[in-house]
């Protein structure tokens, strides 16, 4: 069982920055002794979720487009912790954020990020909300 938990949300300008923090706890590597896919989706008002970023078990990192350039994943694995930088945020960015784990890869093929339905795990969500 993995348990995860999101911090680091809240309010800010357009053009602003914030970095979202996950904390993950349980056994994150899997049966064949690869570590957990990780990954952020998010959901915005009256929107589908929509998985923005995501680092594969040997560490490739993968955005959407809508976040590429703008937003960075990185993980500490000795801290058990994920991280979502965003810059340049834009009210467009509104939404609640989740952090998600796999015990496996997505293999939808390079740059896509896994579905946000297809997770195993995920958080309770921090929200973020951008103003003009």
């Amino acid at each position: 069982q993995v348990h995860l938990v999101e911090s680091g949300g809240g309010s800010v300008q357009s053009g602003g920055s914030l970095r979202l923090s996950c904390v993950a706890s349980g056994n994150l590597y899997n049966r064949f002794g690869q570590r957990y896919y990780m990954g952020w989706f998010r959901r915005a008002p009256g929107k589908e979720r929509e998985g923005i970023a995501a680092v594969d078990s040997d560490g490739t990192t993968r955005y959407a487009d809508s976040v590429k350039g703008r937003f960075t994943i990185s993980q500490d694995n000795a801290k058990n912790t994920m991280y979502l930088h965003m810059n340049n945020l834009t009210p467009e960015d509104t939404a609640m954020y989740y952090c998600a784990a796999d015990p496996f890869d997505y293999g939808g093929g390079a740059d896509s990020v896994r579905p946000p339905g297809s997770y195993n795990y995920r958080g309770q969500g921090t929200q973020v909300t951008v103003s003009s």
